[in-house]
């Protein structure tokens, strides 16, 4: 998994409430277990119209906010089915940190899992964020994980919570299996003792 320590991105505005997984990755695109090639589809009931054609009233189909790394998005944001693809598309995307006032407790744990952040901030701390978002000329903001900021174009910072342990495997880029990895000394020792004192096994 990549690491995570400081970005600096075009914030699209997403003010849409209770924005569930199947909005996410729609269930037709489950089938994968792959990763990648997700991005195409990322919301793709709102992304596209039914000939296949990009919207044009999605924030993510203009410019800037095509490359947007960061989503700033309405309440409950990843409700709903606990597919893990949600993550997976939003990463291939190019999306690497939500900002929201809740998520739903699922996504949040499967996003600090494939390398994305989720930040929860007060509704007034949203609302700024959102207004500089939509600022087409100056849309980026900076995220600095390690000291737990987020640095808005005016230069004003908002701080955020996060837990200890979720913030180190971010930074040192650690999944389920390279926490699992970095233990592999102490797994080997138990092995070769079980060898030893349980032959049978």
């Amino acid at each position: 998994m990549e690491k995570f320590q400081n970005l600096k991105g075009i914030a699209a505005p997403f003010n849409i409430l209770n924005v569930d997984t199947d909005k996410i990755i729609p269930k037709q695109f489950l089938t994968t277990i792959k990763r990648t090639g997700l991005g195409k589809h990322l919301f793709d009931e709102m992304r596209y119209n039914d000939d296949g054609s990009e919207s044009d009233d999605f924030i993510l189909n203009r410019n800037p906010y095509r490359q947007a790394k960061i989503l700033v998005a309405g309440d409950n944001f990843g409700c709903g089915s606990s597919r893990e693809h949600a993550p997976w598309a939003l990463a291939d995307f190019g999306i690497k940190c939500i900002i929201s006032t809740s998520f739903a407790d699922i996504f949040y744990n499967n996003s600090f899992k494939n390398g994305l952040l989720p930040i929860k901030v007060s509704k007034d701390q949203r609302d700024a964020l959102l207004e500089d978002a939509k600022d087409a000329e100056n849309p980026e903001l900076e995220i600095d994980l390690k000291t737990q900021e987020i640095r808005r174009p005016n230069g004003a910072v908002i701080k955020f919570e996060l837990d200890p342990f979720r913030k180190k495997c971010l930074m040192e880029g650690l999944d389920d299996i390279g926490i699992t990895l970095k233990k592999e000394k102490n797994i080997k020792e138990f092995e070769n003792l079980i060898d030893i004192e349980r032959p049978w096994l």
